[in-house]
């Protein structure tokens, strides 16, 4: 890294902690709690806090937000690890909204002719102004031309410039990543640069609209048999790395509570098929929605379900599924140790440990909760919990079971502001015995079999090329070759026999001292 990017890397990060610091975000900081090194410039950065500022709530996603989309984005990715920043700094961030100022239709136009490679009238008959704008992207509603249907769209369109700004970003948090790794020593078990790691990923799947229309496609043919939750259409003919469109979908925000009333909308029952919904994708089907805020469900004409803005997913290996669905069900059913064999089962929770003292650690969460009432029960909460105790018996943080846990947040308090009084248990237990049924009952036992059977079958039908592949590769040995192994078996040989006669000759002469 030369001086001149070094240098640019430390004026960026500059502005940056100043924009934190006179918004107030370090307010919050116990200074006992932070490295002598640190304890100094923390005294002194206090005296830049904008006055008011350190007593306002929402100062850290106003601050992330004055920094830009690359900071929305980190601001929006620290606020699903509260095990790297902590539950309060958490609540904090999650206040933080993307929405940006648009940009010009004509711009968008510009990008979509580029894309493309046409004339805009060649692809839409009609192609409005900005309806939304985030960080990354911002959304047009559009029509299609007659012979393509004719129907309306949404047109999603990635900001100009916005791939060079986050690269530059990037490049930035990893400098002060690998330089908090080295020089402070509380900092290196956060791990910065693996967290930098996960947002570039996340962020570069964000970019490519291509994969973002292939998360709706996957998403759409997972529940086509759902009759309560559709995705949009994805219109793939008009879709590139920059746009994305998708099928217009006419429905009410479940933000807007009033309208959902005025229309008819039975909102208890629309609370338990938002809580339903996520737990069939997370446990059914392994691959969930990740951002199920109320600003991405709406309610269609028919009171179906529609999820919009597919940037961000989650996905469960079987594994993960089966942890998750029986820890779930040991908690509605009170079997505490099941819940933790399924720890160890999993190989969550070292050997070292005892199920029996696990059991009881989670036995100390569940009761609590049974004895509330269902509408005081969170089983956002309740993950929350268990991973606390967790930790205490020393099972590593497993990144997909915090994305999870914080989407289930989430998604409990949309379906919690549909239904204060919502059961969490009983909304929560038919999908989850239904799993269990099927992947754990005599049936489910029976597809596993079978699934074996086909594994072993494959291997049976791969043997004769796999034998011609090593046949191939075995007469590629020359002559000389197997005449140089040939004389080194030989030299083994020998020196087998004379070190035979050795013990031999030892063996006799112990025998006839």
């Amino acid at each position: 890294m030369g001086p001149f990017s070094t240098i640019g890397h430390l004026a960026r990060l500059v502005r940056a902690g100043f924009v934190l610091t006179r918004e107030g975000a370090f307010s919050g900081l116990d200074p006992a709690t932070l490295p002598p090194s640190l304890r100094l410039p923390f005294r002194l950065s206090q005296t830049l806090t904008r006055r008011g500022a350190a007593s306002q709530p929402d100062r850290l996603a106003r601050a992330f937000a004055r920094l830009g989309p690359s900071y929305v984005k980190l601001g929006q990715f620290l606020a699903t690890r509260p095990d790297v920043v902590g539950p309060r700094i958490v609540r904090e961030l999650e206040l933080l909204q993307d929405r940006m100022a648009p940009f010009g239709r004509a711009t968008a136009i510009t990008i979509i002719e580029a894309a493309f490679e046409k004339p805009l009238d060649q692809l839409f008959a009609e192609f409005g102004e900005p309806v939304a704008a985030a960080s990354i992207a911002q959304v047009h509603r559009a029509r299609l031309l007659p012979e393509a249907g004719g129907h309306e769209v949404a047109v999603k369109v990635v900001r100009p410039g916005v791939q060079r700004n986050f690269r530059r970003d990037l490049s930035d948090m990893y400098f002060a990543a690998r330089l908090a790794e080295r020089y402070v020593p509380d900092a290196a078990r956060l791990k910065p640069v693996q967290v930098v790691d996960t947002l570039a990923r996340s962020v570069t799947i964000e970019l490519d609209l291509r994969l973002e229309a292939a998360a709706a496609s996957e998403l759409a043919e997972n529940c086509r048999n759902d009759t309560d939750f559709i995705v949009p259409r994805v219109e793939w003919d008009l879709t590139a790395r920059e746009v994305l469109t998708l099928q217009w979908i006419e429905g009410t925000p479940l933000s807007d509570l009033e309208a959902l009333e005025r229309s008819g909308i039975d909102l208890p029952r629309l609370g338990q098929c938002v809580i339903q919904t996520f737990l069939r994708h997370a446990i059914r089907d392994g691959f969930f929605h990740a951002d199920m805020h109320q600003g991405n469900l709406f309610v269609d004409a028919e009171s179906r379900l529609v999820a919009v803005d597919f940037g961000i997913m989650g996905r469960l290996g079987v594994r993960e599924r089966r942890f998750l669905a029986e820890i779930l069900f040991g908690f509605i059913t009170r079997d505490y140790r099941r819940v933790a064999q399924v720890h160890f089962d999993a190989g969550y929770v070292p050997r070292v440990h005892s199920v029996e003292d696990f059991a009881q650690a989670i036995r100390a969460i569940g009761e609590p909760i049974h004895a509330r009432t269902a509408d005081q029960i969170s089983m956002a909460k309740l993950l929350t919990l268990l991973f606390e105790v967790t930790a205490l018996f020393d099972m590593a943080t497993r990144t997909e079971l915090v994305m999870l846990q914080k989407t289930m947040v989430v998604v409990e308090g949309v379906a919690r502001r549909l239904d204060p009084h919502l059961n969490m248990w009983v909304t929560s237990e038919p999908v989850v015995r239904q799993w269990i049924e099927d992947n754990l009952g005599p049936l489910g036992r029976l597809k596993q079999g079978g699934e074996g059977l086909g594994s072993l079958m494959a291997l049976a039908l791969r043997l004769p090329d796999t034998a011609e592949k090593l046949d191939v590769i075995l007469t590629r040995f020359s002559d000389q070759s197997q005449g140089e192994i040939g004389k080194a078996e030989a030299k083994i040989a020998l020196w087998s026999h004379r070190a035979l006669w050795v013990i031999v000759a030892l063996l006799a002469w112990l025998i006839l001292r």
